[in-house]
């Protein structure tokens, strides 16, 4: 257990990652920058790599990574003038054309082989100022190459609900969609879609230049009005996406979605992606999907009923690529049920020593209200 600060200013930095060097076992900070890492036995040789985007990677020796001590990562990078130089004049590129080669090179940077990802997944549901569910989830992905336009395979590990207040009665007769699904069906790399095509009318710019795990990612800045605007960071040699983020906004009170047959309909959408290199290929690290749903009366569709916020997020602390077959892998998961209908026993032995991100100190209080109001 310990923290990932600033050097400069001591503040926490969100999502680092914190994994073995040269091996596929990680986990990443939360939003406090706090973690909690489980490794197996290893010798002193081995090296512990702490790395987050916009900041110098840091290397330690294992007896150097002490339980509880706060880690600096440093912003300040000599060599950035350097290559904002070199990226940005000599190759005189556009930010449209770093877009364009970074979408035409996603067959180098992503796998082009089936592999598995072992994840965790953290799902808090709200309605409109009332918490009402928080579901933890393990879990394994079974993935086909990048180009193959299918959701993976997925086994549920554990899952662990540790409350439910009271939901709005609407949800009695609308089954909630499948958490993990509602992550899983919007890889803009596998699907093909969103600012990553650079079609249509996105227009960008590039923002800064920032260091990332020994490397450097131009940062570009898109705009797709009236409803998306988007941010994607560009490895400035590989031109692979390291991390992509896109939000959707409902303008002039209308949406740029059709409202569902149930009533609900989508006013914000915020998700992002971020990847990690493991083995030459671009592997995902770390999801996140935000959005704020208008639930209408289905009778009377100027009556609005509700509005729900849920949050989820997608943890990736594993990936293996050799030995498939012999991999223990059971697809079990029922795509159109929601998670918390396929749930079991809780199983306290499985999650004590398992490498989910910590709870941040808010989501530990929200724990606490909703069991506070638990009927």
């Amino acid at each position: 257990m310990g923290s990932i600060l600033d050097k400069q200013d001591k503040t926490p930095i969100s999502f680092a990652s914190i994994y073995i060097k040269g091996q596929s076992i990680g986990t990443i900070s939360n939003e406090e920058g706090r973690f909690v890492f489980h490794f197996p036995h290893t010798d002193n040789s081995t090296i512990i790599v702490v790395s987050s985007l916009g900041y110098e990677s840091l290397e330690m020796s294992i007896d150097e990574f002490k339980t509880g001590e706060a880690i600096f990562l440093s912003s300040k990078v000599s060599q950035l003038d350097e290559v904002v130089i070199t990226s940005t004049k000599k190759k005189k590129l556009t930010a449209r054309q770093i877009v364009k080669k970074a979408y035409k090179t996603i067959a180098e940077n992503y796998p082009v082989q089936p592999y598995i990802l072992e994840g965790f997944i953290r799902d808090l549901q709200k309605e409109d100022d009332q918490y009402v569910e928080y579901l933890e989830c393990a879990a394994k992905f079974y993935n086909q190459a990048h180009f193959i336009k299918e959701e993976p395979d997925v086994e549920l590990v554990e899952i662990r609900i540790n409350s439910i207040a009271q939901k709005n009665p609407w949800n009695e007769e609308w089954e909630r969609k499948n958490s993990i699904m509602d992550l899983i069906e919007d890889d803009f790399i596998r699907f093909d879609y969103g600012p990553i095509r650079a079609k249509g009318g996105w227009q960008y710019e590039i923002e800064d230049v920032l260091p990332y795990d020994s490397r450097f990612v131009y940062k570009i800045r898109g705009v797709d009005a009236p409803f998306q605007e988007t941010i994607l960071y560009i490895d400035t040699k590989s031109f692979a996406f390291v991390r992509m983020e896109l939000t959707r906004k409902k303008h002039n009170r209308r949406s740029w979605k059709r409202r569902l047959t149930n009533g609900e309909e989508i006013s914000f959408y915020h998700v992002i992606f971020e990847y990690q290199q493991y083995q030459g290929k671009m592997y995902l690290k770390y999801q996140k999907e935000e959005d704020t749903w208008e639930i209408y009366d289905i009778e009377d569709t100027s009556k609005l009923l509700f509005v729900k916020n849920p949050k989820k997020e997608l943890f990736i602390n594993r990936i293996i690529t050799e030995d498939l077959a012999t991999y223990s892998f059971q697809e079990n998961m029922t795509k159109g049920s929601s998670i918390e209908n396929q749930s079991g026993e809780y199983n306290a032995k499985f999650w004590a020593n398992y490498n989910a991100p910590l709870a941040t100190k808010k989501l530990s209080e929200i724990e606490k209200y909703l069991k506070s109001t638990q009927n």
